[in-house]
């Protein structure tokens, strides 16, 4: 699992969690990230997990010695003053892990620290990152972890981001017990997409890459050739090629691949369609195919992915 690499963090004896909050205390950005994690240091107590919450005022006069720091804000907040800005996060770069939530992460690519890396940033701030994308990988993604660097979007995705940390770190019946105080049902995985138009997120900065998504996401049963794609909207194949690695970190193969296997998990996941037909339904004539692919993404077969549907919640 793409966090997993995190669960070592859980042997340190406490782990010592920074959250700093540079944006509203009563934002989602915020809330979402921070009620998880205070109730997991408050199941696990001060010996197992020591959560700092501090101001960006309060964390530039802080001694380091975090195992994991995260720069948090909502999209629309502006950062603190720049001598601040570079305090705060040397302190967050001192941690094992660190990263941004929000409008965090695009201060970390602006200021040049997330050069080559995959993050999750709020699609509403994707007009403000032309620089900052020369350096590193948007997604489109709920939350990533690449290295050392966590990234989170931010708003509700925050409440997701927290209880997979808290999985990573502290195990699924942790995780369960604070999705029940939370009337939480679900958490999405990090590869998720965030729900929002294509027009937003792209349509200003790259409109051809907008184009060339709605194409694909209106095409899943029947999917089109790269070269198809890139005729249709009036690209050649290396240009188009060009900007989904540029923007989604990603070729157009892959990408549109990825979203055949995301529908046809939501399929097995909220419908009855047989295994088949929602292979079918998403573009797969294979069986084998399929369960090849999506094996290879998800880490476990359709119809494990149905069974799990099917199965009981964990007492």
């Amino acid at each position: 699992m793409p966090f997993s690499p995190l669960s070592r963090l859980a042997q340190e004896q406490p782990l010592r969690m920074l959250l700093v909050n540079a944006g509203e205390p009563d934002a989602i950005t915020w809330a979402g990230l921070v009620q998880p994690l205070r109730l997991a240091a408050q199941m696990l107590g001060p010996d197992q997990l020591r959560l700092d919450i501090l101001s960006p005022q309060q964390a530039a006069e802080a001694q380091p010695g975090w195992h994991l720091a995260l720069l948090v804000a909502d999209e629309h907040q502006a950062p603190p003053p720049p001598a601040l800005l570079r305090t705060v996060v040397e302190r967050c770069r001192s941690a094992r892990y660190w990263g941004g939530v929000g409008a965090g992460v695009l201060w970390l690519a602006d200021a040049g620290l997330m050069a080559g890396v995959r993050i999750a940033l709020p699609w509403a701030l994707y007009a403000e990152t032309e620089a900052a994308t020369e350096r590193a990988i948007l997604t489109p993604h709920l939350f990533e972890l690449d290295g050392r660097m966590l990234s989170c979007c931010g708003g509700a995705a925050s409440i997701d981001f927290a209880l997979t940390l808290v999985a990573a770190l502290y195990g699924a019946t942790v995780q369960a017990t604070i999705k029940e105080s939370l009337c939480i049902d679900r958490v999405r995985s990090h590869e998720e997409r965030q729900r929002v138009a294509l027009q937003a997120r792209f349509g200003a900065l790259q409109p051809k890459l907008s184009e060339a998504v709605t194409l694909m996401e209106a095409n899943l049963e029947e999917p089109l050739s790269t070269d198809d794609i890139a005729g249709l909207v009036g690209l050649s194949r290396r240009q188009l090629e060009r900007l989904f690695k540029q923007y989604l970190g990603s070729l157009p193969s892959r990408y549109y691949l990825e979203l055949r296997l995301q529908r046809a998990r939501q399929l097995l996941r909220e419908t009855n369609h047989s295994i088949v037909q929602v292979g079918l339904m998403c573009g797969f004539s294979s069986g084998s195919h399929f369960s090849t692919a999506f094996g290879a993404l998800f880490g476990n077969t359709p119809r494990e992915e149905r069974q799990r549907r099917l199965m009981p919640p964990a007492a």
